[in-house]
């Protein structure tokens, strides 16, 4: 347990320390995660908001909100999930990441990888999955689905930011939170009957 701590603490300040792109420069923080430091789950975002950037913390603006009410409808507890971005530090005016600076922040995100050790993997939004794939998707072509990579199960669904602009797409994010929940259950990496499940 010790040794994780270590090998945590060493990637945060890794994290706190990196000027691989200039997001850092005009960000309040680095935000690197919420949520357990290992998890059978990991939901990744695009970038802190402002919202995140003040916090330090990912999800908590109004879409994080989005995403914590599905979490707590199909039961989650706290050492189930670990939430972070593709990139750790805010874009200007909350803009979508450049290549060049998803690129910057992919060697982060691999450490965050094996330390998480996750078996599956919510995308949210287009942007993570360019991050994740390396290439930009129709999101109505791969989302719901899942998809096997290096021994993760990955699926991409709307990022709930998407889902607040465009209500109808509230109900795509929880069925496939749904199909995340039934997938862990069934790897038994989770307890049954938990949550809406019940």
């Amino acid at each position: 347990m010790a040794d994780i701590e270590a090998k945590w603490a060493e990637f945060e300040n890794m994290c706190r320390n990196c000027r691989e792109c200039g997001l850092r420069d005009g960000a309040a923080n680095v935000v690197i995660y919420r949520g357990a430091k290992e998890a059978p789950l990991m939901i990744v975002g695009e970038a802190p908001g402002a919202e995140e950037d003040a916090a330090g913390k990912p999800f908590v603006g109004r879409s994080g909100r989005l995403l914590q009410s599905l979490i707590d409808a199909y039961g989650f507890d706290g050492s189930d999930y670990h939430i972070c971005n593709i990139c750790k530090c805010r874009p200007p005016e909350n803009r979508r990441p450049e290549p060049s600076e998803i690129a910057a922040c992919k060697r982060n995100l691999a450490m965050q990888f094996m330390l998480v050790r996750p078996k599956v993997i919510l995308l949210c939004g287009s942007t993570a999955y360019e991050g994740f794939f390396g290439t930009k998707p129709v999101m109505k072509d791969v989302r719901g689905k899942f998809i096997e990579k290096n021994g993760y199960l990955i699926m991409t669904t709307y990022h709930p930011a998407f889902a607040l602009r465009n209500p109808a797409n509230k109900m795509p994010i929880y069925e496939d939170m749904g199909k995340v929940r039934a997938k862990l259950e069934e790897l038994g990496l989770i307890e049954k009957n938990k949550g809406i499940n019940a």
